[in-house]
């Protein structure tokens, strides 16, 4: 039996209307205590206009949506309360909703009922939360996607394909003496893995991609004093917020700053400038520039165009080799001196175009990434890896010519790990940690 819960579903403020929802299998003879109209016969989803009444007092005015479950978002009898926007007359619908047998609801509840009850695989409850954290148009399209059940249609087949050559083996196994059985041998097992994690790699490579577009992507901008830093920030994000002087050392601190580039939040670390330094405060400044270099997931390393290369520069290249960086050399406005290989740029005069065409060019970002539906957060991403690990292994251990009921172990792994992804195995573990992100009404 589930009880009935009840939770506010707009935001807490004083507006033209509010909306409370409560749902449980008590929900109409609760609502029916407290409403001048008797929902508790409702067999289909009805509207209802009345007044919410606490004994003789009069509490307001409202309308009622009454969804008879299963056919509700939770799977189960549930009303939502459309009331007038004060918080006070808010208050008192709650109170009466818990006095007559409801209780609060907790973060996401909502939400997990209807996966409890099967309305929703865990991927599309994910995808509500995404909706509702969206910052950009991109990331409302990515999200609803999965909601609308798309991205659990491109996981369905790799799922029946490791359940398939898992059956095979099974059978193989279990029925060792019928002939017409096709054989589950090595070269078998190898070549189904191997089109597997075809696919699991693409999905892979396709959800961090999709993630990058969701969440966005750190960005640490890093170089010596005075290369132009501060300006670089002021111009990909439109406005003065980082101070612009001639004097170096003038950032000493982290300044940071969120763009949507082109569908993309980057989140911006105007760093101190990296040099050696006897002031204890600029030397602070510096050592947080370098720990933000290992915390960014791309590094901006900015030269100065119009000076030679020194040996500033260079520790700042050498301490940037090997990740994930693009050289852009500022201050092409002025006479060139320094000749590099890199991007050429005038952070003053907002002629940042080749740097932001780089940045897209680096995520490995095209149309079709805003457009086709993926597995996008890390939960998500994390499992398909440890499917692919465990295949891999399949295929390792066939090699080797383990037996097959030993093979048939990593494949299972593999098969758990995909069950996972949808929330078909685990489910109380899983939906704990993730409906508990979510906020209470939703």
């Amino acid at each position: 039996m589930f009880e009935t819960i009840v939770a506010l579903a707009t935001p807490p403020l004083k507006s033209a209307l509010a909306i409370i929802r409560l749902s449980g299998d008590d929900c109409f003879e609760i609502v029916s205590h407290m409403f001048t109209k008797d929902i508790s016969e409702a067999k289909e989803k009805t509207i209802f206009y009345g007044t919410i009444i606490d004994g003789e007092e009069k509490i307001d005015q409202v309308i009622l949506l009454v969804y008879k479950g299963p056919k509700s978002f939770t799977g189960e009898d549930s009303v939502e309360i459309i009331c007038h926007g004060s918080m006070l007359i808010v208050n008192q619908i709650i109170t009466l909703s818990l006095k007559h047998g409801a209780r609060l609801a907790t973060n996401g509840e909502f939400s997990s009922r209807a996966f409890f009850h099967n309305k929703i695989d865990l991927i599309q409850a994910e995808s509500i939360n995404d909706v509702i954290n969206a910052t950009t148009q991109e990331a409302k399209k990515l999200s609803i996607l999965s909601l609308e059940g798309e991205v659990t249609q491109i996981i369905q087949p790799i799922k029946s394909k490791i359940a398939d050559i898992l059956s095979l083996i099974e059978v193989n196994i279990d029925f060792p003496e019928y002939e017409d059985i096709e054989i589950a041998n090595k070269e078998k097992v190898v070549e189904h893995v191997d089109a597997i994690n075809a696919s699991i790699s693409k999905l892979i490579s396709d959800g961090q991609k999709a993630k990058i577009i969701k969440d966005g992507i750190k960005v640490a901008i890093v170089g010596k004093p005075n290369v132009g830093k501060s300006s670089l920030l002021n111009a990909l994000i439109g406005e003065d917020k980082a101070i612009v002087t001639d004097i170096a050392g003038t950032t000493r601190d982290i300044v940071e700053g969120d763009v949507n580039l082109k569908g993309v939040v980057l989140h911006l670390l105007d760093t101190a400038g990296i040099r050696d330094s006897r002031d204890v405060v600029e030397s602070i400044g510096v050592e947080k520039a370098k720990a933000s270099i290992k915390k960014a997931e791309l590094v901006i390393v900015v030269l100065d165009a119009s000076e030679k290369e020194d040996l500033e520069d260079r520790a700042i290249l050498d301490i940037t080799e090997g990740i994930n960086r693009i050289i852009v050399f500022n201050k092409s406005d002025k006479k060139i001196v320094n000749q590099g290989s890199g991007l050429y740029v005038s952070a003053l005069k907002k002629d940042i175009s080749p740097l932001v065409d780089e940045i897209y060019k680096t995520l490995g970002l095209d149309d079709q990434s805003f457009q086709q539906p993926a597995l996008n957060n890390a939960r998500q991403i994390g499992l398909l890896e440890r499917a692919k690990d465990s295949l891999q292994k399949a295929k390792e251990d066939s090699l080797n010519d383990l037996p097959i009921d030993l093979v048939a172990v990593s494949i299972r792994d593999a098969y758990e790990s995909i069950l996972e992804i949808l929330g078909e195995t685990n489910q109380v573990d899983i939906s704990k940690e993730i409906f508990a992100r979510f906020c209470v009404g939703k």
